[in-house]
C-alpha cells in the first residue's frame, strides 16, 4: 500500500496547498509582484518597473491579467480558514479559472513575440516553459485535483453529521428488546466513527447503511 499521500494532509487532516499552486500564481501575479517590489524604492519607484516591462502597456496588461491569481491567492487563504463559507463554490471552481489564467497569459506571450517581431529573449522562452508545465502540472497531478474538491468534500461531511445524529435519534426513538437495542446502538456508533475518519464518503452510503441497521433491529 502506498501511504506517501499522508504527507498533503495538515494537522486537521485537511489537504494542504501544493507549493507548485502558489508557484504557479506568483508567476501569474507577476506584475503585481514588481509592482509591490517597486514600492519599496523610493529614489526611482518606475525604475524597477521598466527593467521587467520596457512597454507601459505590457505593464499594464500583466497587471490586468493578474487580477485573477490574485483573487485564487484570496480563496486559497480563505479555504485554509474554511471560512467564509459563502466562497466555497468559487474555490471549486479554481481549476478551470487557472486555464483561463493560463490561456490569457499565453496569448500575451503571443502578443509580445508578434511586437518583437519574434526575436528569441530568454524572458519569453521562460514564460512560454513556465506556461507549458503549468498545464501539464494543472492537468496530472493528483494532490491538486483532491485539494480542488476538498473544501467541498468538508461540507459534504458536515451533512453527513446532520443526517447521522437524525437517524441515530430516530433509532432510539424505536422500541428494541435491551439486547437488541445494544447491538443496534454499537452498529451505529461503528458507522458514526467510519463516517468521521472516512470523509470521501457519500452521503447516500451512510444514510443508507444507517437505514438498514434500523430495518434489521426492528
Amino acid at each position: 500500500m502506498n501511504f506517501s499521500n499522508i504527507t498533503w494532509l495538515d494537522d486537521k487532516g485537511h489537504i494542504k496547498p501544493p507549493i507548485f499552486l502558489y508557484l504557479m500564481l506568483i508567476f501569474l501575479a507577476r506584475g503585481w509582484c514588481v509592482f509591490i517590489a517597486s514600492l519599496t524604492q523610493f529614489n526611482d519607484r518606475t525604475g524597477l518597473v521598466r527593467l521587467f516591462y520596457p512597454e507601459k502597456s505590457d505593464f499594464l496588461l500583466a497587471l490586468a491579467s493578474g487580477v485573477g491569481a490574485v483573487i485564487i491567492y484570496g480563496l486559497v487563504i480563505a479555504e485554509r480558514k474554511r471560512s467564509p463559507q459563502v466562497l466555497r463554490p468559487l474555490f471549486n471552481q479554481i481549476k478551470y479559472i487557472l486555464w483561463l489564467l493560463l490561456i490569457v497569459d499565453a496569448l500575451l506571450l503571443s502578443q509580445r513575440l508578434v511586437h518583437d517581431h519574434f526575436v528569441f529573449k530568454v524572458s519569453f522562452a521562460l514564460d512560454a516553459l513556465f506556461i507549458f508545465w503549468s498545464a501539464i502540472y494543472l492537468l496530472k497531478s493528483k494532490r491538486l485535483q483532491h485539494y480542488f474538491k476538498d473544501w467541498q468534500n468538508e461540507a459534504d461531511y458536515m451533512a453527513v453529521e446532520a443526517e447521522l445524529a437524525m437517524a441515530k435519534e430516530q433509532q432510539d426513538a424505536q422500541l428494541y428488546e435491551p439486547d437488541e437495542q445494544s447491538q443496534a446502538a454499537q452498529h451505529t456508533q461503528k458507522i458514526v466513527e467510519s463516517a468521521k475518519h472516512n470523509r470521501g464518503v457519500s452521503n447516500k452510503v451512510i444514510a443508507t447503511e444507517i437505514t438498514d441497521s434500523i430495518k434489521v433491529n426492528k
